[in-house]
């Protein structure tokens, strides 16, 4: 059973919390992801439309998560659910398990799209993109030490899921980060192999490089800090220059920026182009999809015929040391990437991608005018259609930074939104969609004063 905090939500959220304790008996800790749970317990959804959810008790939400992120029109669009019910109609099956014209068709649109991409494969998420990537890099490079930032997530993998949320006098210095595991079954092997890096610090960032470049393979980061802390120019372009110099590929994680930014990405703003490319959520359309594009030269590693004309049966089992092996049954789904088409053309469609950031910008001014009336620090952080609220005046640059941040009223203020119909998972970002509405930023803006009021008395 709950505690006795759970009556923080089990008025309005008795069935949820009732699920929830169900749920508690079938899965471990209630859910099938860990961050899909908050205290007292998470909510349970039934429905979903445009920009609202509603949960089991009936109770309707202006959703700001959106799966984190991958619903960038909201749920249930029209133009992507009738591109999925189409392909399933006309295609006649759910997968082919065979190659097809719309794995071309999203290659192309890629191709076309992200500075940094020649060519494209598919995966079934954005951690097995960034898994892929980084296998990449090792068997073109011959290296295998890989490089990340402090505070940077890359999915669920042993290797990534170091130093994401450090306890800050376990880690190192600013200067000098050291990996810190954020889970058990970890080994020793994954950490020593993985050089912590500090974000947005040019001075410190190249004397570690050189100081491990010869054992590199390669540097995974999100170009915006989880989703909303932006790196700054200057060290994107330095990192870049510094890598090419040092023989280091770089790899863009833009599972959470790819078409969120811009339609090509945070490499088509910085004007940087990476060696690999990582994308994931938006691209899916609201199903699970991954995909890794780069250059030409490093993607042919992984092609069955070695970049030669198709070989026979004989000679393709012969000889394919060389080869980078990547494969996946699902990879490619035709209904997924039906999805991610629609959902690509609906935001080249009329401007559409700048008049979401520009709402998302309206929404941002409006919030920073609410807590600033009512005496509470804070700035909105991010980029495109992502931000974040941190409650500081201070700047932030990455993760240590963040850490001064009021965490424990953020909580508070997130809590007390849910009870009032605004949906995100607690210290979580904001992902707007194409589907919210001036009515909803209104009503936004009016339960967040309404929340700071109650809050503070």
């Amino acid at each position: 059973m709950l505690s006795e905090e759970a009556s923080l939500l089990s008025d309005p959220n008795r069935k949820s919390r009732e699920l929830y304790e169900r749920a508690c008996e079938v899965m471990p800790g209630g859910v099938t992801a860990n961050i899909k749970y908050f205290e007292p317990h998470p909510i349970m959804m039934e429905k979903g439309k445009g920009s609202k959810l509603f949960d089991v008790d009936g109770n309707e939400y202006i959703d700001y998560l959106l799966c984190y992120g991958a619903l960038i029109h909201g749920h249930g669009n029209e133009p992507v659910m009738k591109a999925v019910y189409d392909q399933l109609a006309n295609q006649g099956t759910t997968i082919f398990g065979t190659p097809h014209d719309l794995e071309v068709k999203m290659a192309e649109k890629l191709i076309e799209l992200y500075p940094g991409i020649d060519m494209v494969r598919y995966t079934n998420s954005g951690l097995e993109a960034t898994l892929l990537a980084v296998r990449t890099a090792m068997a073109y490079t011959e290296k295998d030490k890989i490089a990340k930032f402090e505070g940077h997530y890359h999915g669920g993998s042993n290797q990534f899921l170091l130093s994401v949320n450090p306890d800050i006098e376990k880690s190192g210095t600013e200067d000098e980060p050291v990996a810190v595991p954020e889970s058990t079954g970890i080994s020793s092997h994954e950490v020593e192999h993985t050089i912590i890096l500090p974000f947005n610090n040019m001075d410190a960032t190249e004397r570690i490089l050189r100081k491990q470049a010869d054992e590199l393979a390669a540097i995974i980061l999100e170009p915006v800090q989880g989703g909303f802390i932006p790196a700054d120019e200057e060290f994107i372009i330095g990192l870049r220059k510094l890598t090419n110099e040092l023989g280091i590929l770089l790899i863009f994680d833009e599972v959470k920026t790819g078409f969120r930014t811009s339609l090509g990405g945070c490499q088509e703003i910085f004007g940087v182009k990476p060696d690999l490319t990582a994308l994931g959520k938006v691209l899916g359309g609201g199903f699970p999809v991954g995909a890794v594009g780069g250059r030409k030269d490093i993607m042919m590693i992984s092609a069955p015929n070695g970049g030669r004309d198709i070989l026979s049966a004989g000679e393709h089992s012969a000889g394919k040391k060389e080869i980078l092996f990547h494969s996946g049954t699902y990879n490619g789904h035709p209904t997924v990437l039906a999805a991610g088409l629609a959902t690509i053309q609906a935001l080249e469609e009329s401007n559409q991608m700048q008049k979401l950031c520009d709402r998302t910008k309206l929404l941002r001014q409006k919030l920073e005018e609410v807590y600033q009336r009512q005496g509470v620090d804070m700035q909105t952080i991010g980029m495109g259609s992502i931000f974040n609220i941190v409650l500081t005046k201070e700047t932030v640059k990455n993760y240590r930074d963040l850490q001064k941040a009021n965490m424990s009223l953020r909580k508070v203020i997130d809590h007390e939104l849910l009870l009032q119909g605004i949906y995100t998972k607690p210290l979580n970002r904001y992902s707007m969609s194409t589907a919210h509405t001036e009515e909803d930023i209104a009503k936004t803006v009016e339960i967040h004063e309404k929340a700071l009021k109650k809050i503070r008395g």
